[in-house]
């Protein structure tokens, strides 16, 4: 007579298999939230750097075309739109829907800048999610800064 072989068969009990799933949704569970808030964080850091440039490229335009330029932001059409002298639309864009526009003092939403780099000046707070910042232009330099506020 022969030898009887043992057959083992390898593979995982349902408890393991209820503990593997369970830990992974925990996973899932704790990493989801703080991607989403990274998402965000992003995206606002995006409006924010693209209202700025636009701010710069209004100055940059002033200076290289010897033409006062000016930024004009509608805050309730969320929309950004640079001018030149006289009247002259040269870009607009759409602003991201979260973004939230107030300017110091409120007249300071149109911002001029002359051919020789000096502006009007301005303050705009920018508030995005749980986000605020503050951005600002220098009358004499026109000199665009950003700063995150708490």
């Amino acid at each position: 007579m022969g030898k009887r072989r043992e057959v083992s068969v390898a593979g995982f009990t349902l408890l393991e298999l209820i503990v593997a799933l369970f830990v992974i949704a925990l996973s899932v569970g704790i990493v989801a939230p703080i991607v989403g808030r990274s998402a965000d964080t992003l995206r606002g850091r995006a409006d924010v750097a693209r209202f700025s440039a636009m701010l710069r490229h209004a100055r940059d335009q002033a200076i290289t075309t010897r033409k006062v330029h000016a930024f004009v932001v509608d805050p309730g059409g969320h929309r950004a739109t640079i001018v030149a002298a006289p009247n002259e639309v040269r870009q607009t864009r759409t602003l991201s829907a979260n973004l939230r526009i107030d300017a110091n003092p409120p007249e300071a939403l149109r911002v001029s800048f002359e051919p020789n780099g000096v502006s009007s000046g301005g303050d705009f707070r920018l508030t995005t999610g749980q986000m605020r910042y503050r951005v600002s232009i220098d009358q004499l330099t026109g000199r665009v800064r950003i700063e995150r506020q708490e």
